[in-house]
């Protein structure tokens, strides 16, 4: 039985064509600078986000933590949504290697941290009794599957600006972000001073993440890039798919996301079962249970049991990722799937 996945645009197996750049890519020590394909890569990472410099790096968390490390010192305030992935899915890491702590915020009415939200935690007036806020993390997209508007990060750009503290944007799915918002991932990007991008989610390469930021940013974080580990010697086999990946893969979310919108419609079309359509904005559909006898954790397992890869439900609820390996048919079965385990008597 073929197993059909929808944990994460991460599970991805690199395609023929990044193979094949792997295996006849370029190589020498990027340590020293010397690698052309990491270079060919951070070159053209740099130049299709607008940013002046650009570094390529492990991961996602990697880049994050690294921008985080060269924007603050330590004892530095960091503000943050309580959400956000350097909060949920970090491990503590800005404490741990960059000695800040993180203030955490609910954003009041939106799934994103708007200026409103930010502007009386700023800490920016000298005082003994309190850490200086040293930088302003957002994400786009976010963890919910929601885009935040580019109104909403001009005004955040406005108010960090205002106060001299840098903003640092995750941007993991960054691409789908400029999807969903019909714009070029410049002029999102335009509104912080540095951003992460990863290669491997719906871009689809098989490893690594890009750093992005001024010349004097990147200068910095390749340091700090060493000291956290990440000076890799011939990196060129890792940047080779990641330059297909960053030609070749923006174009492909559209379709992502059209996968996305059918599930969504089926699934909302099942009694029992609720979708936040306005919510369903990239590749993620997330869908709770809401009939008497029948649970979120049932339906994992019983998806499990015909072939479908699910992670286990959330505080909002079952996540359905599309990627590239998922089509139509693999939609409109797992919607099927969904009506079957509904419709079976408790």
């Amino acid at each position: 039985m073929r197993r059909r996945e929808f944990r994460s645009d991460t599970m991805t197996a690199p395609t023929a064509t990044m193979r094949r750049a792997m295996a006849e890519a370029e190589v020498g020590d990027d340590v020293c600078g010397e690698d052309p394909s990491a270079n060919r890569l951070e070159k053209l990472a740099a130049e299709t986000v607008g940013t002046e410099a650009a570094l390529f790096v492990p991961s996602g968390t990697f880049g994050n933590q690294c921008a985080i490390a060269v924007h603050t010192r330590p004892g530095d305030e960091v503000i943050v949504a309580e959400s956000g992935h350097v909060i949920e899915h970090e491990a503590g890491a800005s404490a741990a290697l960059a000695g800040v702590q993180t203030r955490t915020v609910v954003p009041a009415e939106t799934p994103w941290l708007t200026a409103a939200d930010i502007a009386p935690r700023l800490r920016t007036v000298p005082d003994v009794h309190h850490p200086d806020t040293g930088l302003i993390v957002l994400e786009n997209a976010l963890a919910d599957g929601t885009v935040m508007p580019l109104h909403a990060m001009a005004e955040v750009a406005d108010l960090a600006r205002a106060h001299a503290v840098p903003v640092h944007l995750d941007g993991a799915r960054l691409f789908n972000a400029a999807v969903a918002l019909d714009v070029p991932a410049s002029d999102i990007v335009a509104h912080c001073d540095s951003v992460s991008f990863c290669l491997s989610k719906g871009l689809g390469a098989p490893v690594g993440s890009m750093l992005c930021g001024s010349t004097d940013f990147i200068s910095r974080a390749r340091s700090r890039r060493k000291i956290m580990g990440g000076g890799m010697r011939q990196v060129g086999v890792l940047c080779a798919p990641g330059i297909v990946a960053l030609e070749e893969g923006p174009s492909q979310l559209a379709r992502d996301h059209a996968n996305a919108r059918l599930l969504a419609e089926l699934l909302v079309a099942i009694p029992g079962i609720k979708v936040d359509l306005e919510n369903v904005q990239i590749n993620m559909v997330y869908c709770r249970v809401s009939c008497e006898g029948h649970t979120e954790d049932g339906l994992v397992d019983h998806l499990d049991r015909l072939g479908f890869d699910v992670y286990p439900p959330t505080a909002i609820g079952i996540r359905f990722v599309t990627s590239r390996e998922v089509d139509h048919d693999d939609v409109r079965n797992l919607a099927e799937a969904v009506v079957q385990y509904m419709s079976a008597r408790v």
